[in-house]
């Protein structure tokens, strides 16, 4: 056996393909499958991110554009507009995002990293990019303040200095404001880090600094010294002015306000606590948890707002955050769901020194997005356009549709717009600025994601954008326990238990199918009418891999192990469906059997417009042994049929009829022709581990894990990673199951997830990859049934024409065919039987088999047959009831009458190889080894712009595509040098160049390996930046100006330049420059604003020179003039004169 080498793959060493695949095939045969498909044609990039940001860490907004920026704790930077509007960008240090500053209504933003650097980004352009950055070397950044239409950058540092920059050029001004300047001489002690920086609306040349230990300092910039220094005993999280200039507010964290008058630092003016108890006897009132935040906002017509976070009571245990909103008199606590990370209130003005008049409050969540109407009584919130939540329950998979049927989207729009909420705001929604793209893609897409509590989500992923268009809950087919007390000890996993593993959909028929983690099937049908269903149907199955009655599960002797007998017979059971749970057999001894994993409910169950329950399918435990969890799924709505497998075997469901028509253990369907010498055992004696599929360890896998191949990861009881590193005894809930679903071809099912079979350990990472000759795996008992395709094919060599058929491959890279003897349509189809019988193997390929799609004879692809949809709660005597008794399925494939001479192509794909084999004569044409140091993730064939092709996506993170029928390597592309479960499990190609996959628990990716596609995304992609008129400043009056009042401005160019302030020294921070300043980032503005913008500035330059030349014409015209007057009064005075007199 050859040695894994495992070095290679750490060393970071990219996957070893072929140079050109093998060809089989005669040069005159090949010559007459043409191959349209180039390398040209292939192009990989990223194109959006949606949902939410991964655990976010700051906000921003601009007032005037009516963009939301939010970074986040690994650098993300997400900005949004109008729904439909959003942008994804990333800092290269990864850094965590600890503040964000717009440029109000210039199209810039300023972010401060915890890495202490600082970022210019440009924002008029479709991908924004960094222009400055600026890094601090002997600083830590701890604050910033920008004012409004001012171009320099307050900084404060954790020393509790404060450094100014020049946000055109980022360079650091001369000028400092040194912490033993602005407090007391006679203050021994450190003021701690600056906490807050904002300077005095009425007052430019005032600036107000918050020290974390509690001293807030108003400095004059001119004289340069403290005018007033305010202390108070607790420290400071936030301050915050009155739009007048004469107040400002401080939040502590004993979770008091203090507000001061400028003029009066002795003692604050008024001191609340606004969640304390206020004692009878005049003390203090108990202290609170911090106020973390506070916001003074004031209205023309009404009381102030005054808005924080936190500040809620000790003995408020277990209460959710809170955000308080004060006003007037009354107070209202609007509780959260998650944590609060920051919020901002959004005004009327950018002004500082009007009557703010605020509107609505955003609020950042850990987990989500919350916009409060603060106009509307009771302070609805708006509905959220974006599409943030995902993560709702954590997505376990997803699947991807391009191209699918048009009538698809509204169909599902329909149906999910009777489940919207309702009690939101009226308003629109206060987030609106940027404009939409113009792409041209016009084709519908369509993504599906599964959730840990039985969720599944529609999404309208058409034009770069998402939307939800459904929501399925299959956990209402089961009956929930009220209490723990009441949970049935015959569960596999002890939390989710609903929780979607895998996925099959039909979308022309629209029937759909999923498989749990609690070893069970659900076949839904699609209805826009509603109905009641008295009693759910329900089939049980005994999936198991062997019978051994002479031994039992708690062990003792050595026994001889009973043969191998199937549970089923392969002919057609005709038993009417169970519609309870059957007879459980609990012995006397606790040994569990015939007992389902859950139970179906028994009340009538009322089934809204959309997804209804058709048939109910659940594997039983046999002998004390727990059902293994399902690793392959396929529905096939021509045939009427259900297949799905796992570690143990794989059953076949007619659904039509609510029957099992084959019941079998892989080794069964080798016949006696079984390759493998396989040591038989014993049942297990022991219960699946815990764990759902989603992360809540979200570390990636180990380098060295990351080789690993899933096919030869088995689950068992062993130990598992734990919470906290290990120190706990109770397993984790969330752990990664080494699972990847993969979909079918042509119909967007689901493939296995490999990972689901046993063997005595097992980690959260791949394990290694398995040779793939014989002897390696002669003792390898189970054998996963890993995916299926539904077609009509030759079975066998000597067949004269095709036949329905279901392919089957396992995790030892076996393809093996089931021949299906399909009974007349229409009512004959209801009434006779379907003879399935298998057929035995085809073909063995190295690795699990991932993929299997059919080509004709001119390299075309051959989707499965289907039938369309039709309603089928269509009343009894109605026209549309006859419509669908007549109704015949869709064949796509070739009829039985085509000539001979004609033959197909199967296209094999498992983790190691791909193979196309010329059917009926079960030869090898075209065979490509995809790669040697690690393992194929997913592959899926596809089409794209005229052709077909394999897109892979392996281990180490190379994405792949290869042509067909030819195996020609088009494109080899190292894109995520590591992975992790959650993008192993999601990663998923569909066509005309896109694919997706999960790249946080709350995010997905959308990227694309087309060619055409990267071209035409910058015209696809939405404008953040649009110009719009900035707000006239507030009028200041008649007696303000006369007597003085109202807004002081200062000329900070003077102040801070380095005329007045000389140069900062050059040790303090690193300038790293962009492409320009301000100039040339207005000379970088790209598409149609930009163009507009270049035009109206040429305009005005173009105005301007011929006002001047106009003048100088004026001025030439009048000097003139003046000549010619002097020159006619020169000649009447000389007129008379001789020449002598002169």
């Amino acid at each position: 056996m050859k040695k894994f080498n495992i070095r290679k793959v750490l060393d970071g060493l990219t996957a070893v393909s072929s140079p050109s695949p093998s060809p089989q095939l005669g040069a005159k045969e090949n010559e007459l499958i043409p191959e349209t498909l180039q390398s040209e044609h292939f192009q990989l990039c990223k194109t959006v991110r949606h949902g939410f940001p991964y655990q976010p860490s700051s906000m921003a907004f601009d007032p005037v554009q009516k963009i939301l920026a939010i970074g986040t704790q690994n650098g993300a930077l997400r900005l949004f507009g109008r729904p439909g509007v959003e942008c994804y960008c990333q800092h290269e240090s990864g850094a965590a995002v600890i503040q964000l500053q717009f440029l109000i209504n210039e199209g810039a933003l300023v972010s401060a990293l915890a890495d202490d650097s600082i970022h210019l980004w440009n924002l008029r352009q479709k991908r924004p990019a960094v222009l400055h950055s600026l890094k601090f070397n002997k600083e830590r950044i701890t604050f910033c303040h920008l004012p409004f239409q001012s171009k320099w950058l307050y900084i404060g540092s954790e020393r509790g200095n404060i450094h100014i920059v020049n946000v055109e050029s980022f360079t650091l001004s001369g000028y400092t404001i040194m912490w033993n300047k602005a407090i007391e001489l006679s203050s021994k002690a450190h003021p701690g880090p600056v906490v807050h920086i904002s300077d005095n609306p009425m007052d430019e040349g005032k600036l107000i600094i918050g020290f974390e230990s509690g001293i807030v300092v108003l400095w004059d910039l001119k004289s340069k010294r403290a005018d007033y220094r305010y202390t108070y005993d607790e420290a400071i999280h936030s301050v915050a002015w009155h739009h007048e200039g004469k107040q400002f507010i401080c939040s502590h964290s004993d979770g008091t306000l203090t507000i001061w008058n400028i003029k009066s630092p002795a003692k604050p003016a008024q001191t609340i606590t606004p969640h304390g108890k206020q004692p009878k006897d005049g003390k203090k009132p108990e202290p609170c948890k911090p106020i973390l935040k506070v916001e003074y906002k004031t209205t023309r017509a009404g009381d102030p707002f005054m808005i924080f976070s936190g500040g809620l009571s000790y003995d408020t245990v277990g209460r959710r955050p809170c955000l308080t909103v004060m006003h007037g008199k009354s107070t209202a606590v609007l509780e959260m769901d998650y944590p609060i990370v920051d919020f901002l209130t959004l005004c009327e003005t950018p002004y500082s020194n009007d009557f703010q008049e605020p509107y609505a409050v955003v609020v950042l969540l850990e987990k989500d997005l919350v916009v409060i109407d603060l106009a509307q009584n009771g302070y609805p919130i708006f509905e959220n356009p974006y599409p943030m939540m995902i993560h709702e329950s954590p997505v376990t998979c997803c699947e991807y549709l391009a191209d699918c049927p048009v009538d698809l989207i509204p169909a599902l729009y329909s149906v999910g717009s009777r489940q919207k909420r309702q009690g939101y705001s009226k308003k629109e929604w206060p987030i609106s600025g940027g404009n939409w793209g113009l792409g041209t893609q016009s084709y519908p897409e369509i993504i599906i994601t599964g959730h840990a509590d039985g969720s599944v989500k529609f999404w309208d992923a058409s034009a770069i954008m998402l939307q939800v268009l459904y929501k399925l809950k299959t956990a209402k087919v089961f009956e929930k326990a009220r209490c723990k007390e009441e949970k049935p000890n015959t569960e596999i996993v002890d939390e989710d238990p609903f929780a979607i593993q895998l996925m099959s959909w039909c979308p022309e028929s629209r029937m759909l199918c999923v498989a749990g983690v609690s070893a069970h099937v659900i076949i839904y049908r699609f209805s826009k009418q509603e109905i009641t269903t008295e009693v759910v149907q329900l089939l049980e199955v005994r999936l198991q891999y062997e019978l051994n009655d002479l031994e039992s599960p708690e062990g003792g002797g050595d026994q001889t192990p009973a043969p191998l007998t199937p549970s089923t017979s392969p002919s057609p059971q005709t038993a009417a469906p169970q519609t309870h749970t059957s007879t459980s057999s609990n012995s006397s001894d606790g040994i569990r059997d015939n007992i389902p994993c859950l139970k179906v409910r028994s009340s009538p169950l009322k089934q809204s417009p959309g997804y209804q329950v058709e048939l109910v399918v659940q594997l039983l435990w046999v002998s004390g042994e727990p059902p293994q969890q399902i690793s392959s799924l396929a529905i096939n709505s021509s045939y009427g049929l259900v297949v799905f497998g796992n570690s143990n075997g794989l059953a076949v469901v007619d659904y039509l009829q609510k029957t099992v028509l084959l019941n079998l253990g892989t080794v069964e369907l080798y016949g006696s022709n079984d390759p493998y010498q396989r040591q038989l055992r014993s049942p297990r004696k022991s219960r699946q581990p815990s764990g759902g599929l989603c992360d809540i360890n979200e570390g990636s896998a180990t380098s060295e894990d990351r080789c690993k191949s899933p096919t030869s990861v088995f689950m068992s009881n062993h130990q598992q990673f734990y919470n906290g590193g290990g120190r706990g005894a109770k397993m984790s809930r969330k752990l990664s199951l080494p699972t990847e679903l993969k979909p079918d071809l042509g119909k967007l099912s689901v493939c296995p997830p490999r990972g689901s079979i046993p063997l005595d350990n097992r980690d959260n990472s791949f394990s290694r990859s398995r040779s793939s000759s014989v002897t390696s795996i002669d003792k390898e008992a189970r054998e996963a049934v890993t995916s299926f395709y539904f077609c009509e094919t030759y079975n066998r060599k000597a067949d004269g024409g095709l036949t329905p058929s279901l392919w089957v491959g396992t995790s030892l890279g076996t393809v093996l065919a089931i021949s299906l003897n399909m009974p007349p349509a229409g009512e004959q189809r209801l009434l006779q039987p379907v003879i399935v019988s298998p057929c035995g193997t085809l073909v063995r390929l190295k690795g699990s088999i991932l993929r299997m799609a059919f080509l004709d004879s001119t390299g075309s692809l051959l989707p499965s047959a289907f039938e369309p949809w039709y309603e089928p709660n269509a009343p009894a005597n109605g026209e549309e009831r006859d419509k669908v008794r007549k109704r015949r399925p869709v064949s796509v494939s070739p009829s039985t009458s085509q000539e001979m001479n004609e033959n197909q192509y199967a296209v094999l794909c498992s983790e190691k190889q791909a193979k196309v084999i010329s059917l009926p004569s079960q030869t090898c044409v075209f065979k490509h080894n995809i790669t040697e140091t690690s393992f194929v993730l997913r592959a899926d064939v596809v089409q794209i712009n005229t052709g077909i092709c394999v897109a892979c996506f392996c281990a180490n993170g190379h994405i792949m595509t290869l042509s067909l029928p030819g195996l020609r390597p088009l494109l080899d592309v190292n894109y995520l040098p590591l992975t992790d479960m959650r993008i192993a499990r999601t990663f998923c190609f569909t066509n005309l160049g896109q694919a997706l996959y999960l790249t946080s628990p709350t995010e997905i990716q959308r990227i694309t390996y087309s060619q055409e596609v990267c071209e035409n995304l910058q015209e696809m992609l939405g404008e953040l930046f649009t110009p719009v008129e900035t707000p006239e400043a507030p009028n200041r009056g008649f007696f303000k100006g006369l007597f003085g009042g109202g807004a002081q401005s200062l000329d900070r160019e003077e102040l801070f330049g380095e005329s007045g302030a000389g140069k900062a020294p050059r040790s303090l921070a690193q300038h790293i420059p962009g492409p320009g300043g301000i100039e040339g980032m207005k000379g970088a503005a790209s598409g149609i604003v930009g163009d507009l913008a270049r035009a109206r500035i040429a305009l005005d330059e173009r105005g301007q020179k011929l006002s001047e030349v106009e003048e100088r014409t004026a001025a030439m015209m009048a000097s003139a003039d003046t000549f010619s007057k002097h020159a006619h009064e020169m000649m009447l005075k000389c007129k008379d004169k001789k020449w002598y007199q002169f």
